[in-house]
Protein backbone atom coordinates (compact mmCIF):
# COMPACT_ATOMS: atom_id res chain seq x y z
CA UNK A 1 0.00 0.00 0.00
CA UNK A 2 1.19 3.51 -0.81
CA UNK A 3 2.57 5.40 2.17
CA UNK A 4 0.34 8.43 2.76
CA UNK A 5 1.07 12.11 3.07
CA UNK A 6 0.19 13.26 6.60
CA UNK A 7 -1.12 16.84 6.55
CA UNK A 8 -1.53 18.41 10.00
CA UNK A 9 -3.87 21.15 11.20
CA UNK A 10 -1.40 22.72 13.63
CA UNK A 11 -3.75 25.38 15.08
CA UNK A 12 -6.39 22.74 15.84
CA UNK A 13 -3.90 20.46 17.58
CA UNK A 14 -2.27 23.25 19.56
CA UNK A 15 -5.61 24.50 20.88
CA UNK A 16 -6.82 21.00 21.66
CA UNK A 17 -3.61 20.08 23.48
CA UNK A 18 -3.53 23.34 25.43
CA UNK A 19 -6.99 22.78 26.88
CA UNK A 20 -6.66 19.00 27.26
CA UNK A 21 -3.36 18.91 29.18
CA UNK A 22 -2.61 20.52 32.56
CA UNK A 23 -1.20 24.04 32.49
CA UNK A 24 1.29 22.82 35.08
CA UNK A 25 3.28 21.06 32.33
CA UNK A 26 6.25 23.36 31.96
CA UNK A 27 9.78 23.18 30.71
CA UNK A 28 12.79 23.30 32.98
CA UNK A 29 12.87 27.10 32.64
CA UNK A 30 9.25 27.37 33.82
CA UNK A 31 7.72 28.18 30.44
CA UNK A 32 4.42 26.42 29.58
CA UNK A 33 4.87 23.61 27.06
CA UNK A 34 1.61 21.62 27.36
CA UNK A 35 0.35 22.59 23.89
CA UNK A 36 3.68 21.84 22.20
CA UNK A 37 4.09 18.56 24.06
CA UNK A 38 0.55 17.37 23.34
CA UNK A 39 0.85 18.26 19.66
CA UNK A 40 4.21 16.51 19.33
CA UNK A 41 2.91 13.39 21.07
CA UNK A 42 -0.15 13.20 18.82
CA UNK A 43 2.00 13.63 15.73
CA UNK A 44 4.50 11.00 16.81
CA UNK A 45 1.68 8.55 17.49
CA UNK A 46 0.20 9.21 14.05
CA UNK A 47 3.59 8.76 12.39
CA UNK A 48 4.11 5.47 14.23
CA UNK A 49 0.62 4.21 13.36
CA UNK A 50 0.52 5.24 9.68
CA UNK A 51 4.15 5.45 8.48
CA UNK A 52 3.63 8.52 6.25
CA UNK A 53 5.99 9.25 3.37
CA UNK A 54 6.05 12.91 4.49
CA UNK A 55 4.49 15.17 7.12
CA UNK A 56 3.26 18.70 6.33
CA UNK A 57 2.53 21.00 9.27
CA UNK A 58 -0.02 23.64 8.27
CA UNK A 59 -0.60 27.08 9.80
CA UNK A 60 -2.80 29.91 8.56
CA UNK A 61 -4.86 32.96 9.38
CA UNK A 62 -7.22 32.82 12.37
CA UNK A 63 -10.05 33.85 10.03
CA UNK A 64 -9.65 33.69 6.25
CA UNK A 65 -10.18 37.05 4.56
CA UNK A 66 -12.65 35.65 2.04
CA UNK A 67 -14.78 34.14 4.80
CA UNK A 68 -14.93 37.36 6.81
CA UNK A 69 -15.80 39.28 3.64
CA UNK A 70 -18.74 36.95 3.04
CA UNK A 71 -19.98 37.13 6.64
CA UNK A 72 -18.44 39.59 9.13
CA UNK A 73 -19.70 37.50 12.05
CA UNK A 74 -17.37 34.66 11.10
CA UNK A 75 -15.10 33.95 14.12
CA UNK A 76 -16.11 37.37 15.50
CA UNK A 77 -17.08 36.08 18.94
CA UNK A 78 -14.08 33.85 19.55
CA UNK A 79 -12.17 34.79 22.71
CA UNK A 80 -8.58 35.98 22.39
CA UNK A 81 -5.82 33.39 22.55
CA UNK A 82 -4.73 32.73 26.15
CA UNK A 83 -1.30 34.26 26.83
CA UNK A 84 0.17 30.91 27.90
CA UNK A 85 -0.86 29.44 24.54
CA UNK A 86 0.37 32.48 22.60
CA UNK A 87 3.88 31.95 23.99
CA UNK A 88 3.90 28.39 22.68
CA UNK A 89 2.29 29.37 19.38
CA UNK A 90 5.27 31.57 18.56
CA UNK A 91 7.59 28.59 19.03
CA UNK A 92 5.46 25.97 17.30
CA UNK A 93 6.57 26.29 13.66
CA UNK A 94 10.29 26.16 14.48
CA UNK A 95 9.80 23.38 17.04
CA UNK A 96 7.76 21.13 14.74
CA UNK A 97 10.03 21.93 11.80
CA UNK A 98 12.95 20.57 13.82
CA UNK A 99 11.39 17.10 13.47
CA UNK A 100 12.30 17.18 9.78
CA UNK A 101 8.74 17.93 8.72
CA UNK A 102 7.60 20.45 6.10
CA UNK A 103 6.02 23.59 7.58
CA UNK A 104 3.56 25.64 5.50
CA UNK A 105 1.83 28.91 6.48
CA UNK A 106 -1.07 30.44 4.52
CA UNK A 107 -1.41 33.55 6.69
CA UNK A 108 0.12 35.88 4.08
CA UNK A 109 -2.41 34.59 1.52
CA UNK A 110 -5.35 35.27 3.84
CA UNK A 111 -6.19 31.56 4.06
CA UNK A 112 -6.59 29.22 7.01
CA UNK A 113 -4.78 26.00 7.79
CA UNK A 114 -7.80 23.97 6.68
CA UNK A 115 -7.50 25.44 3.18
CA UNK A 116 -3.92 24.13 3.05
CA UNK A 117 -4.97 20.68 4.23
CA UNK A 118 -7.58 20.50 1.48
CA UNK A 119 -5.05 21.65 -1.10
CA UNK A 120 -2.47 19.08 0.01
CA UNK A 121 -5.02 16.26 -0.08
CA UNK A 122 -6.04 17.26 -3.60
CA UNK A 123 -2.42 17.51 -4.77
CA UNK A 124 -1.52 14.12 -3.31
CA UNK A 125 -4.52 12.37 -4.88
CA UNK A 126 -3.83 13.98 -8.26
CA UNK A 127 -0.26 12.68 -8.02
CA UNK A 128 -1.62 9.17 -7.48
CA UNK A 129 -1.05 9.04 -3.73
CA UNK A 130 -3.03 8.91 -0.49
CA UNK A 131 -3.46 11.55 2.20
CA UNK A 132 -4.33 11.58 5.89
CA UNK A 133 -5.51 14.86 7.45
CA UNK A 134 -4.85 15.16 11.19
CA UNK A 135 -7.36 17.69 12.50
CA UNK A 136 -9.99 18.29 15.16
CA UNK A 137 -12.01 20.42 12.71
CA UNK A 138 -14.99 18.43 11.44
CA UNK A 139 -15.36 20.83 8.51
CA UNK A 140 -12.48 18.82 6.99
CA UNK A 141 -14.77 15.78 6.81
CA UNK A 142 -15.69 17.16 3.37
CA UNK A 143 -12.29 15.89 2.16
CA UNK A 144 -12.88 12.24 3.10
CA UNK A 145 -12.73 9.94 0.12
CA UNK A 146 -11.35 6.72 -1.28
CA UNK A 147 -7.77 8.00 -0.92
CA UNK A 148 -8.21 10.66 1.76
CA UNK A 149 -8.83 9.86 5.41
CA UNK A 150 -9.33 12.15 8.40
CA UNK A 151 -7.46 11.44 11.63
CA UNK A 152 -9.78 12.94 14.25
CA UNK A 153 -8.28 13.31 17.76
CA UNK A 154 -9.99 11.47 20.62
CA UNK A 155 -8.93 10.68 24.18
CA UNK A 156 -7.78 7.26 22.94
CA UNK A 157 -5.78 8.68 20.04
CA UNK A 158 -6.65 9.82 16.51
CA UNK A 159 -9.63 7.97 14.98
CA UNK A 160 -9.57 7.28 11.24
CA UNK A 161 -12.65 8.76 9.56
CA UNK A 162 -13.60 7.81 6.00
CA UNK A 163 -16.73 8.39 3.89
CA UNK A 164 -18.71 5.66 5.69
CA UNK A 165 -17.98 7.21 9.09
CA UNK A 166 -18.95 10.67 7.82
CA UNK A 167 -22.29 9.31 6.59
CA UNK A 168 -22.83 7.46 9.89
CA UNK A 169 -22.08 10.55 11.98
CA UNK A 170 -23.77 13.24 9.91
CA UNK A 171 -26.21 11.51 7.57
CA UNK A 172 -24.71 12.98 4.40
CA UNK A 173 -21.87 12.21 1.99
CA UNK A 174 -18.57 14.05 2.60
CA UNK A 175 -19.14 16.32 -0.40
CA UNK A 176 -22.33 17.61 1.23
CA UNK A 177 -20.70 18.63 4.52
CA UNK A 178 -20.51 22.32 3.42
CA UNK A 179 -24.25 22.23 2.55
CA UNK A 180 -24.98 20.68 5.94
CA UNK A 181 -23.02 23.43 7.70
CA UNK A 182 -24.81 26.13 5.71
CA UNK A 183 -28.20 24.80 6.79
CA UNK A 184 -27.59 23.73 10.39
CA UNK A 185 -24.99 26.41 11.22
CA UNK A 186 -21.69 26.11 13.06
CA UNK A 187 -21.60 27.91 16.43
CA UNK A 188 -17.83 27.51 16.77
CA UNK A 189 -17.38 29.56 13.58
CA UNK A 190 -20.18 32.02 14.34
CA UNK A 191 -22.48 30.75 11.57
CA UNK A 192 -26.14 30.60 12.66
CA UNK A 193 -27.44 28.58 9.69
CA UNK A 194 -31.16 28.50 8.90
CA UNK A 195 -33.21 29.17 12.03
CA UNK A 196 -34.83 26.08 13.49
CA UNK A 197 -33.42 23.59 10.98
CA UNK A 198 -30.77 21.86 13.12
CA UNK A 199 -28.42 19.01 12.23
CA UNK A 200 -31.07 16.28 11.81
CA UNK A 201 -33.38 18.51 9.83
CA UNK A 202 -30.53 19.65 7.57
CA UNK A 203 -29.44 16.07 6.86
CA UNK A 204 -33.03 15.08 6.10
CA UNK A 205 -33.50 17.98 3.67
CA UNK A 206 -30.24 17.16 1.89
CA UNK A 207 -31.21 13.49 1.71
CA UNK A 208 -34.43 14.48 -0.04
CA UNK A 209 -33.28 17.33 -2.25
CA UNK A 210 -29.56 16.74 -2.83
CA UNK A 211 -27.76 19.98 -2.00
CA UNK A 212 -28.40 23.51 -0.76
CA UNK A 213 -29.68 24.70 -4.12
CA UNK A 214 -32.02 21.72 -4.31
CA UNK A 215 -33.30 22.48 -0.81
CA UNK A 216 -33.90 26.15 -1.66
CA UNK A 217 -35.68 25.19 -4.88
CA UNK A 218 -37.92 22.80 -2.93
CA UNK A 219 -38.67 25.54 -0.41
CA UNK A 220 -39.92 27.75 -3.23
CA UNK A 221 -42.22 24.96 -4.45
CA UNK A 222 -45.32 25.00 -2.28
CA UNK A 223 -46.18 21.46 -3.38
CA UNK A 224 -42.91 20.04 -2.02
CA UNK A 225 -42.53 18.10 1.23
CA UNK A 226 -40.81 21.03 2.97
CA UNK A 227 -42.79 22.01 6.08
CA UNK A 228 -44.20 25.56 6.28
CA UNK A 229 -41.90 26.37 9.20
CA UNK A 230 -38.79 25.16 7.38
CA UNK A 231 -39.90 26.88 4.18
CA UNK A 232 -40.18 30.21 5.96
CA UNK A 233 -36.74 29.78 7.54
CA UNK A 234 -35.07 28.77 4.28
CA UNK A 235 -36.58 31.59 2.26
CA UNK A 236 -35.99 34.29 4.89
CA UNK A 237 -32.47 34.97 3.56
CA UNK A 238 -31.31 32.42 0.96
CA UNK A 239 -28.34 34.53 -0.15
CA UNK A 240 -26.86 34.40 3.33
CA UNK A 241 -27.24 30.62 3.32
CA UNK A 242 -25.33 30.57 0.02
CA UNK A 243 -22.65 32.69 1.68
CA UNK A 244 -22.46 30.14 4.51
CA UNK A 245 -21.97 27.41 1.89
CA UNK A 246 -19.08 29.33 0.34
CA UNK A 247 -17.55 29.88 3.79
CA UNK A 248 -17.77 26.19 4.64
CA UNK A 249 -16.29 25.11 1.29
CA UNK A 250 -12.50 24.97 1.34
CA UNK A 251 -10.72 27.40 -0.96
CA UNK A 252 -7.61 25.45 -1.79
CA UNK A 253 -4.56 27.04 -3.43
CA UNK A 254 -2.65 25.05 -6.04
CA UNK A 255 0.17 23.19 -4.29
CA UNK A 256 2.70 20.56 -5.28
CA UNK A 257 2.96 17.46 -3.08
CA UNK A 258 5.76 17.91 -0.53
CA UNK A 259 8.87 15.75 -0.95
CA UNK A 260 9.42 12.58 1.03
CA UNK A 261 10.91 13.18 4.45
CA UNK A 262 11.75 11.06 7.48
CA UNK A 263 11.52 11.97 11.16
CA UNK A 264 14.79 13.57 12.29
CA UNK A 265 15.00 12.15 15.79
CA UNK A 266 18.29 13.82 16.73
CA UNK A 267 17.13 17.30 15.71
CA UNK A 268 13.74 16.83 17.35
CA UNK A 269 15.31 15.60 20.59
CA UNK A 270 17.63 18.60 20.69
CA UNK A 271 14.69 20.99 20.17
CA UNK A 272 12.65 19.27 22.88
CA UNK A 273 15.61 19.45 25.27
CA UNK A 274 16.07 23.18 24.61
CA UNK A 275 12.45 23.76 25.62
CA UNK A 276 12.79 21.64 28.73
CA UNK A 277 10.74 18.65 27.51
CA UNK A 278 13.29 16.17 28.79
CA UNK A 279 11.10 13.05 28.72
CA UNK A 280 10.15 13.71 25.11
CA UNK A 281 13.81 14.25 24.25
CA UNK A 282 14.70 10.95 25.90
CA UNK A 283 12.02 9.06 23.98
CA UNK A 284 13.19 10.52 20.69
CA UNK A 285 16.76 9.42 21.37
CA UNK A 286 15.81 5.81 22.09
Amino acid sequence: MLRPLLAVDAPSLLYRSFFALPKSIRGTDGRPVNALLGTANMLLQSVEDHDPRAVAICFGAEAAAYRVALYPGYHADRPPMPPELAVQWELAAEFLGSFGWTVLDATADGLEADDLLGALALAEVRAGGRALLLTGDRDLFQCAGERVGILYPTKDGPELIGPAQVRERHGVDPTRIPDLIALRGDPSDGLPGAKGIGAKGAADLLGRFGDLEGVLAAAQDETSAVTPRSRASLLADPETLRDFLNIATLRSPVLAPPPDGALDRASAAAAAERLGMLRLAGRLRR
